[in-house]
């Protein structure tokens, strides 16, 4: 063998071992962690799936018997934290709050944020970002009675394109990611898209296949082994075209408000942001510039848009497995709202099972299922343990929308579960579907408003009608990473 070969096989050795060895010490390094299985250099606890295509939202729920609610396990060369059910999640989001307040690692968006906006920001920017943004999303009315009338208009809207497919088969998807983006769509942009728009129709097939390819094994894979996988082709790479395209059309929007902003009269979140940048524009600390303008109402347009549509499909296919829930839902809005004016936010407070139900669809549903990841923004203790600052930590909110101590058959469709033994509509503690503490989400007041009073818009008006036999419709996600994927299906809806 010639020289020149032996040294670089040498060289390549060499610093092979110096990233194994660098991996093995960053697995091990600082505080007195909760247990968990050994972990190999690089690997970490990789080998312990059952396959390499395995869903990780299921590997650490495999690990709880045996090391309790919380353990750590390491994904490749990242050690996280992980914290199962309840009791765990609330000492941590809700007790300790502020020390768990930090935003964790997410890879495999994290190129095209940057830590920019207000989902993935850390720190004074985080502060400034959030505080702005509710402000701004109440002073257009949310959880209020003017993004209440917005909702019931989008919901007219969505009636007549439904009484279009005249009782034939369709496919829910656009329809309702439709009107659901209209409802953010004029909050952020100040009106809402024709629903033939072509471009609002690419913008909504780029925001479903951004959602799935965020749950993809690749994106999980990219998550743990981002330092080699972005220099490397293949499927990864897609989600970051297809949110570099979502931010270009919110800069062109940015750029249509700038030419006719009027600072005395805003008309949606872009022009108020836009005001704020040019109060602040001498403050050397503001984080109000246009990076976070555009990626802050990316935010906001994708998640208001992709998880209220999800959990409307998915409770089409609860409704049609479980026909007899639905037909209770039916007597409840003919009892209380009858068929001569639209539904109301305040006829929930009359409507318990409904209301049950719809709580019952989003546990069952559990969009996010290991939540977004946090980290300590200190070093922190917490139940004995010393977790340093910087430690990410995943709190399944899954475990939690399933836990025994709190939901009597966690694995069953049960409206029960929210309803005492008087038929009453009762809260319960481990319902946590849009997270909880200082990083709950920010759209939580208009989601809960627009599951409401789509669904029971929707079903004042028409009867779901499966294409298969109730004991043969399938709710299993069509795939689990990040988010639930609800699977593809039709379905007729029966004029009432």
């Amino acid at each position: 063998m010639e020289l020149g070969g032996a040294v670089t096989i040498f060289l390549a050795i060499c610093l092979s071992c110096l990233v194994l060895i660098s991996a093995w010490k960053k697995m091990h390094k600082g505080g007195k962690l909760p247990p968990g299985p050994t972990p190999l250099p690089f690997l970490g606890n990789l080998l312990q799936l059952h396959t390499l295509t395995a869903s990780l939202c299921c590997f650490p729920l495999q690990l709880r018997d045996k090391y309790g609610p919380v353990f750590t396990v390491h994904l490749g060369p990242r050690r996280v934290v992980v914290l199962c059910g309840h009791e765990a999640v609330k000492e941590a989001l809700v007790d300790q709050a502020e020390e768990f307040s930090g935003r964790g690692e997410l890879a495999s968006i994290e190129r095209n944020f940057n830590g920019f906006g207000v989902a993935l920001a850390n720190g004074e920017r985080w502060r400034q970002l959030r505080r702005f943004s509710l402000t701004t999303l109440r002073n257009f009315g949310m959880g209020k009675r003017s993004i209440e009338e917005r909702i019931q208009e989008e919901a007219q809207y969505l009636l007549e394109e439904f009484r279009k497919t005249r009782g034939l088969p369709f496919d829910p998807i656009f329809f309702l990611s439709r009107t659901v983006s209209n409802v953010i769509s004029s909050v952020v942009f100040g009106s809402r898209f024709d629903y033939e728009d072509k471009t609002f129709l690419s913008l909504l097939r780029m925001i479903n296949e951004s959602f799935i390819e965020m749950s993809t094994p690749w994106a999980q894979l990219y998550d743990m082994y981002s330092c080699i996988m972005q220099y490397l082709p293949g499927r990864h790479n897609r989600i970051y075209r297809l949110i570099e395209d979502l931010k270009a059309f919110i800069a062109e929007r940015v750029k249509i408000n700038q030419e006719s902003l009027d600072p005395n009269a805003p008309r949606d979140f872009i022009d108020c942001f836009l005001i704020q940048m040019e109060k602040e524009k001498k403050n050397p600390n503001s984080e109000f510039n246009m990076k976070n303008l555009v990626l802050t109402t990316l935010n906001l347009f994708f998640a208001g848009t992709e998880t209220v549509s999800s959990t409307l499909r998915f409770g089409f296919l609860f409704l049609m497995r479980y026909p007899e829930v639905e037909e209770k839902v039916h007597q409840e809005i003919d009892h209380v709202i009858g068929n001569h004016r639209i539904p109301a936010s305040e006829d929930r407070m009359k409507m318990p099972y409904t209301d049950a139900v719809i709580h019952e669809i989003q546990r069952m549903t559990d969009i996010v299922p290991m939540g977004v990841p946090h980290t300590v923004i200190r070093d922190t203790q917490f139940r004995g343990y010393t977790l340093p600052k910087g430690t990410d930590v995943l709190p399944l909110l899954g475990s939690v929308l399933r836990d025994a101590k709190y939901f009597s058959n966690p694995e069953d469709f049960n409206p029960g579960h929210f309803l005492d033994e008087n038929g009453r509509f009762k809260k319960n503690d481990a319902f946590v579907p849009f997270s909880s503490g200082k990083r709950v989400c920010l759209g939580e007041a208009m989601a809960r408003m627009e599951l409401f009073l789509y669904f029971t818009t929707i079903l004042q008006s028409f009867s779901l009608k499966s294409l298969v036999a109730p004991k043969d419709i399938d709710i299993t996600p069509k795939m689990s990473g990040f988010g639930n994927i609800p699977p593809t299906y039709e379905l007729c809806l029966v004029p009432r």
